[in-house]
């Protein structure tokens, strides 16, 4: 059985729409008491710490009924987009989000998600989680945007959508317009790559 060691309703969808089992229970961990200067490393190390908190207070957690005892995978992930260098997490307001979107109008970043996916087995009874592997690995996807009106930035910052993304834009929401094209993984930019997940889920 897989967890989603992750609030996001992007992934939940992602997941859902491949019709791959799971159960999503978010992953308490303070993502702030992570620092890393590259972006790409700091992606990858805030996955890995979602799903390692989780794994590590699975005795505490109420699993749904489905949850039997047996195979067990864990998967946190975590999305930084990085603009000229810079790293753009959820913008903390309108304002923000405008000048950001100034600044990326007619330009491209890259959407960096770190996956760990750490494979156990998971005793219901005992509560007790047995780690046998952990697989990680950062997916980067270049994003580039339209050249956008003022008028064009404003009515989208006015949704609200981009104060709930990191970067400040949703490609399966009303930000996809506004995306000229992407190189790379599609479903990574919206936080969780299908493909690598395929790849390394237990068959």
């Amino acid at each position: 059985m897989l967890i989603l060691a992750s609030a996001s309703q992007s992934r939940k969808q992602l997941l859902e729409n491949c019709q791959i089992q799971f159960v999503q229970i978010a992953s308490n961990f303070d993502e702030t008491s992570i620092k890393d200067k590259n972006i790409f490393n700091l992606a990858l190390k805030l996955s890995f710490q979602k799903a390692n908190s989780l794994s590590e207070n699975i005795q505490n957690i109420s699993f749904p009924e489905e949850l039997n005892s047996g195979p067990l995978e864990i998967l946190g992930c975590d999305s930084i987009f990085e603009f000229k260098g810079e790293a753009y997490g959820k913008p903390s307001n309108e304002e923000e989000a405008f000048i950001r979107w100034k600044k990326m109008s007619g330009e491209f970043g890259l959407l960096h998600t770190g996956h760990t996916l750490i494979i156990g087995y998971f005793d219901s009874t005992s509560k007790i989680f047995k780690r046998a592997e952990i697989i990680k690995k950062t997916v980067s996807s270049r994003v580039y945007f339209s050249k956008l009106e003022d008028w064009e930035i404003k009515s989208y910052v006015v949704t609200n959508e981009p104060l709930y993304c990191a970067g400040g834009f949703a490609l399966e929401g009303i930000g996809g317009k506004y995306i000229e094209k992407i190189e790379g993984c599609f479903s990574n930019v919206m936080g969780l790559s299908l493909p690598w997940l395929r790849k390394n889920l237990p068959k």
